[in-house]
């Protein structure tokens, strides 16, 4: 992988692995983790009946649930009242490009990529555990998703590395979420530099500045504020909100539902 790009082949990628796909013209990108078989399981925002203003834009654009797939019968595997889907890697890149989240890079490396949301200086857990979390979280959800505080990126960190923010409420890990809220306030808080900035030049290399160090203390491999937490702990660790009522609760305990493994259709 290089340095302004972490794309990948199909066949590079190994279970365990943090991966994602840019949306919307590179205006996002939505993660996962690839636990093998070309599946991946992911977060998005619960599945929900469907009502007359299902087709609004916003919501259209943050749900990455595949309405039918050609290949996997068993694609889109969602309990309700979760967030946490399994998909099939087709329906999860939607045509798009494979990245590979990178774990453990120098702190040089990580201010390099001014891109949030695609490396952090935290080291990975071993393959093994990383997909037990994912598939446990795949059974029993991973709360209410959230843009800023809990995201696709922030699930996929969680099943890396464990580490969980202690505070309530919680400040999120997504690197992704930090840069758009980093550059606006860096613009914001380098307004008071306009004096000693030699000009525009001066003045972009101020804002930059704050930016790249507000995305490097927020990086979850050096922020103070997270600790690791066990996956069938989560949901008494004070920091992690799962919402649920009580009816979606009762639903569940009567109907229980096993999780069927993934078989591609026959090719006639």
């Amino acid at each position: 992988m290089g340095l302004l790009s972490n794309r990948v082949e199909r066949s590079d990628i190994r279970p365990g692995d943090h991966i994602y796909t840019w949306r919307a013209v590179y205006a996002y990108s939505h993660h996962g983790i690839y636990v093998g078989g070309s599946k991946v399981v992911h977060f998005t925002r619960k599945k929900e009946i469907e009502s007359s203003d299902s087709s609004d834009s916003a919501s259209s654009l943050i749900s990455e649930v595949p309405s039918e797939c050609q290949t996997f019968p068993d694609c889109g595997f969602q309990l309700p009242n979760s967030g946490v889907v399994l998909t099939c890697l087709d329906c999860f890149l939607r045509n798009g490009s494979l990245y590979c989240f990178e774990y453990g890079v120098p702190s040089a490396v990580f201010l390099a990529k001014l891109r949030g949301g695609t490396c952090t200086i935290a080291e990975s857990d071993p393959p093994e555990v990383v997909v037990h979390r994912a598939m446990y979280l795949l059974q029993n959800g991973f709360g209410h998703y959230d843009m800023f505080e809990k995201n696709c990126e922030d699930f996929a960190l969680y099943c890396k590395t464990g580490l969980l923010s202690v505070e309530e409420p919680g400040i999120g890990t997504s690197g992704q979420a930090s840069s758009a809220i980093g550059v606006p306030l860096a613009a914001l808080l380098s307004t008071p530099f306009k004096l000693l900035a030699a000009g525009p030049l001066g003045m972009a290399t101020v804002t930059a500045g704050m930016y790249c160090a507000g995305r490097y203390i927020t990086d979850i491999g050096v922020r103070k504020d997270v600790a690791k937490v066990e996956v069938e702990k989560l949901t008494s660790h004070p920091g992690f909100r799962l919402v649920e009522d009580e009816e979606s609760v009762n639903k569940r305990s009567e109907k229980p539902k096993t999780l069927l493994p993934m078989k591609r259709k026959r090719e006639r």
